[in-house]
């Protein structure tokens, strides 16, 4: 099972998305994300998230919100466990990615882009309430096949 991260940084009515097209065996290729990453030995989650935030776009977080636990569990890439957040302040100077393009998206189209079917789970819930949430996605390859939510 692995930790990682995932971000969505807000402007403007737009999020921050990272098209990852750059890296070669990505569960991720060609599909529209936030930026977030593995968790580092003796990381928290919010350590991983500056960590990984400043390395992917450049920017250093100065306001971001823990918003849930998404568990991923896949029969082709094993369990993961994703800590989501959203940013609003930020500080700093955006960089090239390695890993795709990064490119703000009006709140308004991220569900036409690329993205994964449980991505749109979460997208509306961070829309819909302040709540926490605790969401588990199962997927038999690149197919949903099960969602089960919960709010505190």
């Amino acid at each position: 099972m692995k930790n990682t991260t995932l971000c969505y940084i807000e402007k403007d009515d737009a999020y921050l998305m990272l098209h990852r097209v750059k890296k070669v065996n990505d569960e991720n290729h060609d599909k529209w994300i936030g930026v977030g990453g593995k968790f580092e030995a003796g990381e928290s989650p919010e350590d991983c998230l500056l960590r990984e935030v400043r390395e992917e776009t450049g920017l250093s977080l100065t306001n971001y919100r823990y918003r849930g636990l998404v568990t991923f569990v896949s029969d082709e890439w094993g369990t993961e466990y994703m800590h989501l957040f959203t940013a609003t302040g930020f500080e700093g100077e955006m960089k090239t990615c390695d890993e795709g393009e990064l490119v703000w998206v009006p709140k308004s189209e991220i569900e036409n882009l690329n993205i994964w079917e449980g991505d749109k789970i979460f997208f509306r819930l961070l829309v819909k309430s302040d709540k926490f949430f605790s969401l588990k996605l199962t997927y038999r390859g690149d197919s949903l096949v099960g969602a089960e939510v919960r709010e505190y």
